[in-house]
């Protein structure tokens, strides 16, 4: 193998004879291959960006193959791992399959067997690290996703960066549908961790009863019904992040269990017996202000301690009002593309509807609105009254709006073009300069 090729297998045995006369058979097939004589050499040679696929003997002095293809799929479950056994080994290297090893192959074997199951493995292999670099790539275009240019926004966006690409744990508030399974991807993207796929753990969709082998795994015969081991959510997301999505819909005894995982940093499967440490960066979202459930007596201390290495609050649209036009054409521009349809024109009614209503269910309401809006269904939204109705009792409050709606309908009407929009008010140029100014209508939002 020349230097600067990287290696698609790497076969470990502590036999050099065997090590020579598979590495030859492995050479002559056309693929790179590294030999090496101990599983501790091969831990160290296989990098979180390897692409290829491990051999192992089970039976090696020091660490034994079993040993090491447990290490391996802690830190890459996806990882493909082929073990050899003797005869007398294959009820082992079967149970080994059963816990995520690729194959084994069982003494003696051919050379174009060992050549078969390495392309399998191979071409399984670069399909994982296919799907892996698309998720990287959404992931890092999710960083130009977080639109707007409000001054909340603007903090969130610098937040992002300095924070992202450090190992703290991050909780992020924020009602419902504002993104906060977005924010939870930009930092995972933006992050060391990028290379391996954040695991997300619904807590709300997670009943205690199954809450332990979910989250910890079991091992084979457990429990009734066990017949396979299974790595458990908080293990799979080893060297990686784990999203912890809805945290406050935990109940006290999960959010007790949960606790002692996140702060040991480590987890025993159920049926297990030793525990297995695990590298993660949590990151955890609530709908609700966690402080007040803290305060009330429905969150424990030491868990919102735990994931509260530093917290980000996500406004509702409500208070950012001036972020929602920008929002809705990007969701506009998006959601014509996807449907194959031209980018609609945004008439005063659809204006109207973006600057009046409170978005209760923030971006998640906006990208609905914006469907129906490439649809043609935005008649739905306006009653011919509501767009100009007045929020205000006080009578010059209600002229400032009623003045502000028709100067708005009147930009939107004419794409922003200001000479078009005085025309058709039929208003000196100073005076519509200066209602704009006192309205606090932004000219921009309208080109």
């Amino acid at each position: 193998m020349s230097e600067s090729a990287a290696p698609q297998v790497i076969f470990v045995d502590d036999d050099a004879d065997v090590r020579d006369a598979n590495l030859q058979s492995l050479t002559l097939a056309g693929f790179t291959a590294l030999a090496l004589g101990t599983a501790e050499e091969a831990l160290t040679a296989v990098k979180d960006d390897f692409a290829g696929v491990v051999v192992s003997d089970i039976r090696m002095s020091g660490m034994d193959g079993l040993e090491l293809f447990r290490r391996l799929s802690v830190r890459d479950p996806e990882l493909p791992v082929i073990l050899i056994s003797g005869h007398s080994d294959i009820s082992i290297a079967v149970a080994a399959m059963q816990r995520g090893a690729y194959d084994f192959l069982a003494k003696p074997y051919s050379p174009d067997y060992l050549v078969s199951r390495v392309k399998q493995a191979l071409e399984k292999r670069a399909l994982v690290m296919e799907n892996r670099r698309l998720t990287t790539t959404v992931a890092r275009q999710h960083v130009d996703a977080l639109v707007g240019d409000s001054p909340a926004i603007e903090n969130l966006r610098r937040a992002i960066r300095q924070i992202a690409d450090t190992d703290i744990d991050i909780l992020i508030e924020g009602e419902s549908g504002t993104g906060k399974g977005l924010i939870a991807s930009m930092l995972h993207g933006a992050s060391a961790r990028k290379s391996r796929a954040m695991v997300t753990v619904d807590c709300g969709a997670l009943p205690d009863t199954l809450l332990e082998s979910e989250l910890f795994g079991h091992v084979s015969g457990a429990f009734p019904g066990a017949h396979h081991a299974r790595t458990g959510r908080i293990e799979y997301a080893n060297r990686s992040t784990l999203f912890l999505d809805a945290v406050e819909t935990l109940s006290e005894s999960a959010q007790k269990k949960f606790q002692y995982a996140l702060e040991t940093r480590a987890v025993t499967p159920l049926g297990g017996n030793a525990a297995r440490q695990v590298d993660i960066r949590v990151i955890s979202s609530s709908k609700v202000d966690l402080s007040s459930y803290l305060a009330a007596g429905r969150f424990l201390a030491p868990l919102y301690y735990s994931i509260n290495g530093l917290r980000l609050h996500i406004p509702p649209l409500r208070e950012r009002r001036d972020d929602v036009p920008l929002l809705f054409m990007t969701l506009l521009g998006s959601a014509a593309k996807k449907r194959g349809r031209d980018e609609p024109k945004l008439t005063p009614a659809v204006w109207r509807h973006l600057k009046r209503h409170d978005w209760p269910g923030n971006v998640r309401e906006l990208q609905r609105f914006a469907d129906h809006v490439v649809l043609g269904l935005e008649s739905n939204y306006s009653d011919g009254r509501s767009a100009i109705e007045p929020k205000s009792t006080e009578l010059k409050a209600q002229v400032a709006e009623f003045e502000a709606a028709l100067i708005e309908d009147a930009l939107a009407q004419a794409n922003g073009d200001v000479r078009a929009t005085i025309a058709a008010l039929n208003l000196p140029r100073k005076t519509f300069y200066d209602k704009v100014n006192r309205l606090g209508i932004k000219l921009a939002r309208f080109k």
